[in-house]
């Protein structure tokens, strides 16, 4: 007579977990993988560029003299050289006076079901400021790092409705990161033992070393990939973003900031507006990184600005620390400064949601971390996928 098995129940948290876990993982697995991988490697984007582009972003020291040429002579000379047929959007200046001055191009198009064809343009221009010499030219389009950026936020599908294929299964592993905590959360304290670490001193089975693999590193984990994924798609739905809001600051939608109209608009527009702006800006924040000078006179979205916008960066890699400086378009006025010091709450949050996003907000051992979880999660839907196959295969060999 055969020996009755007695199986221990499993709690009824735990077997919803285990099935929401392996439901939710078979169906958005290959997009975890994609999304985690495409963010994991460019994570160091700027620390790989900065190495490559280094003869672009730097004059010789023998070049540096006091005062740069014009902005608009630069702008003017950086159009002719290229002869392209959209305008310079934009100027970035460092406060660093051995770097050089970043043109940008960039325009868009609402058409096209994908991101190559929404994209009309995106080139970086590196100009010596004081000869006024192009050191180098970059087509931001086709870099692999943008590539890996669009994959990562939309899968190179349209801007408007791509995000949502990656915020839905990020929300369902949102869902599976909770389920994985349940189902490795221990009974007791002697099942806590093995829970913590590899314990493979007599295993030589693949398939429970892999097991071992997705629980214990999944763990680890957890917690950054938790961090990851909500500020993930709090750039997909405006609705998480609007939580945000709520629970920081009090309010539901950030209030619309209506435009200053400008007091001088009946005058000439001054030839040497960008150049007014510039040196108040350096004035007024000294201690800052960077500083970008809108050129075209256009916003994101393609609609005519009323003013001069100027966003001043505190620190290099960094989008956290943010001042906007508002200028007169004709006459260079001074019409509102916006310090980041006096941003509420939620507003400070938006900024620094991207670095929180990619690690950049703790530093470089932020983004190394970020860089060790982000390769465990890449592993995940794999070592997931072989748990299941192995269950499968030693399931259908009983008869």
């Amino acid at each position: 007579m055969k020996k009755k098995h007695h199986h221990t129940k499993k709690a009824p948290s735990k077997k919803w977990s285990a099935k929401l876990h392996l439901w939710f993982g078979l169906s958005v697995g290959i997009i975890v993988f994609i999304v985690s991988l495409t963010g994991t490697l460019y994570i160091f984007k700027d620390e790989v560029q900065n190495s490559l582009r280094k003869e672009a972003i730097y004059v010789k020291p023998n070049e540096i003299n006091k005062k740069p040429l014009s902005i608009e002579i630069l702008r003017e000379k950086v159009s002719l050289e290229l002869n392209e047929k959209y305008p310079v959007s934009s100027v970035e200046i460092s406060l660093d006076k051995s770097k050089s001055y970043r043109f940008l191009y960039y325009d868009k198009s609402k058409k096209g079901w994908n991101y190559f064809q929404q994209v009309l343009i995106n080139k970086q221009v590196y100009v010596n400021q004081y000869t006024g010499k192009i050191l180098a030219v970059y087509n931001e389009k086709y870099d692999v790092f943008n590539i890996l950026k669009y994959i990562h936020w939309g899968l190179l599908l349209n801007s408007e409705w791509g995000p949502y294929t990656i915020g839905i299964p990020t929300v369902l592993f949102i869902i599976m990161l909770i389920t994985g905590i349940i189902l490795w959360w221990p009974k007791n304290k002697n099942a806590r033992k093995g829970r913590f670490w590899f314990n493979w001193k007599n295993v030589k089975n693949w398939k429970r070393k892999n097991y071992d693999i997705h629980n214990v590193l999944g763990f680890y984990a957890s917690f950054i990939a938790l961090i990851m994924s909500v500020t993930g798609i709090y750039f997909a739905y405006p609705y998480v973003k609007n939580t945000f809001n709520l629970a920081i600051s009090g309010y539901w939608e950030q209030p619309k900031e209506k435009e200053i109209k400008s007091p001088d608009s009946l005058m000439a527009k001054r030839s040497d507006i960008f150049d007014i702006t510039a040196l108040q800006t350096e004035k007024l924040y000294a201690g800052s990184s960077s500083f970008r000078i809108t050129l075209n006179g256009k916003n994101k979205k393609g609609k005519e600005l009323k003013n001069l916008p100027v966003t001043v960066y505190g620190q290099d890699g960094r989008f956290s620390e943010r001042n906007l400086l508002t200028f007169d378009k004709y006459s260079g006025k001074l019409l509102a400064n916006k310090p980041h010091h006096k941003l509420k709450a939620a507003e400070k949050y938006a900024n620094a949601n991207y670095d929180v996003h990619t690690g950049s907000y703790f530093g470089l051992f932020g983004k190394i971390i970020w860089f060790i979880a982000g390769l465990i999660c890449t592993s995940l839907p794999v070592t997931g996928f072989l748990v299941w196959w192995g269950k499968r295969k030693k399931q259908g060999k009983k008869i």
